[in-house]
């Protein structure tokens, strides 16, 4: 991406800088521990995060004793990072700024790159997946972390369910040209971006995601916090009309639980590795 093009998704992602730190970061500490162990992160080993946000996959890296670079195009991102760094006494993490798609860094320096939910949605893929090939040293290994099929998402038919209750010409997901988020949606897919990257060994596992939502507003901050695409979906609801979408997420939420708990919905997720 050129600089001009940057820009706008730059300032997009630190507007919800806040509530993704807040809201979804949490939320992603499991996975994010699943998938370094089937990547053999070893304490002592150096790890780069791109695509990082507030560091969902580098805060548990570094809590594993590895030496983290965590990386992201959103500075505000990479601020919140810093200071939860900063606030569990990770001397060994540091935050840059860095687009995915020319990082700034030096060929064969890592032991593992990774990125969760990150690259999986960027412009140019392919690219950043030879970018972050091209930093990871021989031998080393590369994590990419992506949801699995749309269809199973329960996240985002729970809310685009509620949209279309308020809304009934919401035209929810398009099926023929589905968002970036889910262009590796197809775990064969996904194995041979990988193998194209210059990968060998490529293995494509697909996990149960499950995150817990107590309200409808709780699923609401998540949603809107996780991507800067539901702002834009939601942008010609009054304020009425989103307090009802919140309504209608409480109900939702309140048939999924059996015994007047958290509701759990869950996710496909894929985890893919591969060998430099």
């Amino acid at each position: 991406m050129t600089t001009l093009q940057l820009e706008p998704a730059r300032k997009a992602w630190d507007s919800i800088a806040a509530g993704y730190d807040q809201f979804v970061a949490p939320t992603e500490v499991w996975l994010a521990n699943e998938a370094l162990k089937r990547a053999g992160l070893e304490p002592g080993e150096r790890f780069l995060d791109v695509a990082a946000g507030t560091g969902g996959l580098s805060l548990p890296a570094a809590r594993l004793g590895a030496k983290v670079v965590a990386t992201d195009w959103s500075p505000a991102m990479i601020e919140r990072l810093d200071i939860r760094a900063r606030a569990e006494g990770l001397a060994d993490l540091t935050g840059r700024v860095m687009d995915c798609h020319a990082l700034e860094l030096d060929d064969h320096t890592f032991d593992l790159t990774g990125s969760q939910f990150g690259v999986m949605l960027v412009p140019d893929q392919a690219l950043a997946l030879r970018e972050m090939a091209r930093v990871t040293r021989p031998g080393g290994r590369l994590l990419l972390i992506a949801y699995g099929a749309p269809d199973e998402i329960e996240f985002l038919h729970f809310f685009i369910g509620a949209l279309q209750a308020i809304d009934p010409e919401f035209p929810g997901l398009g099926a023929s040209s589905p968002p970036l988020e889910f262009q590796v949606s197809d775990p064969e897919v996904l194995r041979v971006r990988l193998a194209n990257a210059g990968l060998t060994q490529v293995t494509v596992a697909t996990v149960t995601e499950k995150i817990e939502f107590h309200s409808g507003q709780e699923l609401w901050n998540w949603v809107m916090f996780s991507n800067p695409i539901a702002g834009l979906l939601t942008s010609h609801l009054t304020s009425e009309q989103k307090i009802d979408v919140r309504r209608i997420l409480d109900g939702m939420l309140r048939e999924r639980s059996s015994d007047g708990g958290p509701a759990v919905l869950t996710n496909p997720v894929h985890i893919g590795i591969g060998m430099k």
